[in-house]
């Protein structure tokens, strides 16, 4: 049976494009596979999914990628941090941390802020731990802040850290029907949405041609006298 495969990161969250779906095409199975953001690309060149939601930085080549939304920006803390007294800091407010950068880090910095640790986590999830274990703080998208909760951390927002951004991708030659149809369902597009195709002839609508009135026909009257006009009255007989 023909299926659509849609790849996703940790943290992407693909629910309700899901739930759309089943909607609208429940003779396509939709299936979902999780993958590493550092492996997300590749799986779309090797064909291993038909679409993905990645996060950015995107390596483009050979790829389209629909922006969808970007996230806010937080730091996780430990709950009894200081930084959690706070409703929102800044990068300014982390430079005595020790600010944890992991491999599969989706953030691009220009310059990292706080001090650098001594070595890089291998993947956000291990930063995470380390945060618990109190070696130091980590700045990641909300939704992975999300992901990973546990009781004894918290996060708030970062005012002015760069943000991350969730796309769609896809291969560029591989634009096919179902592609075309799970593009509809994450823009918003309608089910009646003819966007993409080009209405049947029968679809057109024919123009009326304009109705000629019947010709209404002249009463008839006396024959016209020969020469026109009306006939001359003679002048009155004077009586004698």
């Amino acid at each position: 049976m023909t299926s659509f495969r849609l790849a996703y990161v940790p943290g992407a969250t693909p629910a309700k494009w899901v739930r759309t779906w089943a909607e609208r095409r429940p003779d396509v199975p939709l299936e979902l596979l999780p993958v590493a953001a550092a492996d997300a690309t590749e799986l779309l060149r090797a064909q291993g999914a038909d679409a993905a939601l990645l996060r950015s930085p995107i390596d483009r080549d050979g790829l389209h990628a629909i922006p969808l939304y970007t996230e806010t920006t937080v730091v996780v803390v430990a709950k009894d941090h200081l930084v959690a007294a706070a409703d929102e800091v800044s990068t300014g407010d982390l430079a005595d941390e020790v600010v944890l950068s992991p491999l599969d880090d989706t953030i691009e910095w220009s310059a990292l802020p706080g001090r650098a640790a001594v070595s890089r986590p291998e993947t956000t999830a291990d930063a995470i731990e380390l945060v618990a274990a109190g070696v130091g703080v980590l700045v990641v998208p909300q939704s992975l802040a999300r992901l990973h909760h546990r009781r004894d951390l918290t996060y708030r927002t970062v005012t002015d850290a760069p943000q991350s951004s969730v796309a769609l991708s896809w291969l560029e030659d591989e634009t096919t029907d179902l592609m075309e149809a799970f593009i509809g369902i994450v823009r918003g597009r309608t089910v009646n949405s003819t966007r993409g195709r080009q209405p049947a002839p029968a679809e057109k609508a024919e123009k009326k041609r304009p109705e000629r009135k019947p010709a209404v026909a002249k009463s008839a009257g006396k024959p016209a006298r020969r020469g026109g006009g009306a006939p001359k009255r003679g002048k009155p007989r004077r009586k004698s």
